[in-house]
């Protein structure tokens, strides 16, 4: 399993002080989150890529349905660039919580699921120097075989993370378009995922030849005082079958000291690991 750190907010300034210092703890991963205004995330990423060796970097998420295709593809292989292949892109349809900015954005929900499935296929189109796309919502042309060749990302393959809604079939049909998935629970009663839960969605992504390699991501909080306790918290994920484990601050505030100095804490004694 590896171990990531989604930086809940903060000015550029300190969220890359968090990078470097998560990165000297022994994190895996560095994650931010996309909102139509704020603190740019691939601008924040492409800065931590050049101040960092090991961390891999990436959002979660990108409301993918919201933005163009081709810019994000350019972005992120931007970022795969400057960090010699570290990149990973977190896809979803987008919040509609009331307290992210209303940008005028289409929040129909089939159509938002159109739009991701398509820019989806674009994106990995373009990484892999495909010149022409056009699908109900994009179109993309470009003759210019250069700029193809020039765009082209370290990897054969950027990892894709997807949200999937679990067990709904046409959210999972997406999933397995992608490398990972981001479980979003679907449960009866509402109730939260279970290591159990995790468990049916490895033994149905390996039904469907998803393959070893493909990532199950769990999140969560764990203490900063008590790694032990940490790490029991996340080894029933592991043993489940998810590849990745996210600490995650998602009710912390954005600003203020109090926030900065938690966050801190948990990158400095490191991830919970077993």
């Amino acid at each position: 399993m590896e171990y990531g750190f989604v930086l809940p907010g903060g000015t550029a300034a300190e969220q890359l002080a968090q990078a470097r210092l998560a990165e000297e703890a022994g994190w895996d991963g560095v994650f931010v989150w996309e909102a139509g205004y704020g603190v740019d995330a691939w601008s924040l990423l492409a800065a931590m890529a050049a101040r960092t060796s090991l961390v891999k970097l990436g959002t979660l998420l990108t409301p993918l349905p919201w933005r163009r295709p081709w810019k994000v593809a350019s972005q992120v292989m931007t970022l795969d660039q400057i960090s010699g292949g570290r990149a990973i892109l977190t896809v979803g349809l987008g919040a509609l919580a009331t307290d992210l900015p209303d940008t005028g954005e289409v929040t129909d929900l089939r159509t938002r699921a159109e739009m991701l499935d398509e820019g989806i296929d674009l994106i990995r189109g373009l990484w892999g120097g495909r010149q022409s796309f056009r699908g109900q919502h994009y179109t993309y042309e470009c003759a210019r075989d250069d700029l193809a060749q020039m765009a082209r990302p370290v990897r054969d393959r950027i990892p894709i993370w997807v949200v999937g809604a679990w067990p709904r079939p046409k959210s999972m049909r997406r999933v397995l378009r992608c490398d990972g998935v981001v479980p979003q629970w679907d449960l009866p009663d509402g109730r939260e995922g279970t290591p159990d839960d995790a468990r049916e969605l490895r033994a149905w992504l390996t039904e469907h030849d998803a393959g070893d390699g493909f990532d199950v991501i769990s999140e969560g909080e764990t203490p900063a005082n008590d790694l032990r306790r940490a790490a029991s918290m996340v080894a029933p994920w592991a043993g489940a079958g998810c590849t990745w484990w996210l600490e995650t601050r998602w009710d912390m505030p954005h600003y203020g000291e109090e926030r900065l100095e938690q966050v801190r804490q948990r990158l400095t004694v490191g991830p919970p690991r077993s």
